[in-house]
């Protein structure tokens, strides 16, 4: 079967996009890479004809089609199990998947109040009521893995669980909403990393400005 391609949108703006392209590249899998900017007001047309939710990222890989971050980072460690995209050791899978889902389902006051912009100048805002809350929780989440693991990263390898929380990683920068130590550690072992750095490139380099959304 020929290689997947993800479709993905503006990398400046798409936190659901970066997810799995940050798994999919940081892990070394081969991929095709579509950009369709959702440069419209009512959303590219050209999403919703290889989306069947009209939104990214999507997968397709053959005539199969996977929709939605996490289910992506899944259906390629399946492909690609020696890709470490999830721990070997099945409790460390069970932890990394409930992370996982948690960043998923979760946090909606800081994605609401602070979105994705890699561009976006460093600098606070007010911030709405339940954003300490997600914050804190998220910290408490980075610092019991990574004393458990050692880290450098949640699970001391490069997993998916990383991926999952590579916008949050860009929201607590440009926001300044972090201090403690081992946060802005792994934060920077997060932007050190390659596949962050080739995202973070080509998002500088877009052309496109866009109102901040979640998307």
């Amino acid at each position: 079967m020929d290689k997947p391609t993800l479709f993905i949108a503006n990398k400046n703006y798409s936190s659901w996009s970066f997810r799995p392209w940050m798994a999919l590249t940081g892990a070394g899998v081969d991929f095709e890479e579509v950009l369709i900017p959702f440069d419209f007001p009512g959303g590219n047309p050209e999403i919703k004809a290889v989306s069947p939710t009209g939104r990214v990222p999507v997968l397709q890989h053959g005539a199969l089609k996977i929709w939605e971050s996490l289910a992506i980072i899944e259906y390629v460690a399946e492909l690609h199990p020696q890709a470490g995209l999830l721990p070997s050791d099945r409790a460390e899978r069970a932890l990394a998947r409930s992370v996982s889902m948690e960043m998923l389902s979760g946090f909606g006051a800081l994605r609401n109040a602070c979105p994705m912009n890699i561009r976006r100048p460093k600098g606070r805002i007010a911030l709405p009521d339940g954003v300490k809350a997600d914050i804190d929780r998220i910290e408490t989440i980075w610092r019991d893995l990574l004393q458990k693991s050692g880290g450098p990263f949640l699970f001391g390898s490069f997993s998916g669980a990383d991926a999952m929380f590579a916008p949050v990683v860009n929201r607590f920068d440009i926001y300044d909403l972090v201090s403690r130590d081992n946060t802005l550690a792994y934060m920077e072992t997060m932007k050190a990393h390659p596949a962050w750095r080739k995202w973070e490139e080509a998002a500088r380099a877009e052309p496109w400005i866009v109102e901040e959304d979640e998307v």
